[in-house]
């Protein structure tokens, strides 16, 4: 009996958070839908240089409460308008990411990102131009293993978060960056079953749950903080 009661209790606690994460998210598309902030207003500071990527159907705008606080702790806080709301395939935005480091001639680079935009920020760490470019990434989310819910959905975007798909595979065997990337989750994510724990990385579950509200946990800027304190590696 007391076991029933406990896992009721728990779906009851998961169906709470699930709600309160898709109120977040409808309010902040919302907000990001008419809010015209120049990107421009953030590129002035004294600290490592941070570049923010959101989730797929995200604008960058989704993620501007974050970019505030970072850029009122003096770091410069760099966007990809390219990507537009982040449907494209991983390495096509890495490439994105990949060209506005360059063209910007951005060294000692602070990655944060949610969900899909932890993809994005690995595969730029592993390939190309942007590995001795990019210092860490603070990942909120991001499906380093996949999504087991992806082989039920039919919208190609969307599906590249099959755990067998070829570039979360492929992500998955380059393990040197990991100890540089730090995971923040919730302990329950409607989205990504298995959670976003990442083997040699610094792995930080949080007390509550969701995929996007997790955002505005205090935890995620005090991992900033750390992130961003630590001495540049390479």
């Amino acid at each position: 009996m007391i076991r029933v009661i406990r896992t009721m209790r728990r779906s009851a606690t998961r169906l709470w958070w699930w709600a309160l994460d898709y109120a977040y998210v409808v309010a902040q598309q919302a907000r990001a839908a008419f809010d015209r902030t120049d990107p421009a207003t953030f590129l002035d500071g004294h600290r490592a240089p941070v570049v923010v990527i959101p989730g797929v159907y995200e604008p960058w705008r989704f993620m501007l409460p974050l970019i505030r606080t970072i850029h009122a702790m003096g770091h410069p806080v760099h966007v990809l308008d390219p990507l537009g709301f982040n449907r494209k395939p991983v390495p096509d935005a890495a490439a994105h990411l990949v060209e506005a480091l360059e063209r910007q001639d951005l060294e000692d680079v602070i990655i944060v990102a949610h969900s899909k935009g932890g993809l994005v920020g690995k595969y730029a760490m592993t390939r190309g131009a942007g590995v001795p470019r990019i210092r860490s990434m603070l990942a909120v989310a991001t499906p380093f293993g996949g999504s087991s819910y992806a082989r039920l959905l039919f919208t190609p975007s969307l599906r590249i978060f099959s755990p067998r798909d070829r570039t979360i595979l492929a992500l998955s065997l380059e393990k040197e960056v990991n100890s540089r990337i730090v995971s923040v989750f919730g302990c329950f994510d409607p989205h990504i079953p298995k959670g976003s724990f990442l083997l040699g990385a610094e792995n930080v579950q949080l007390d509550t749950g969701g995929h996007f509200r997790v955002l505005e946990h205090p935890r995620v800027l005090a991992e900033f903080e750390r992130l961003a304190a630590q001495p540049t590696e390479h």
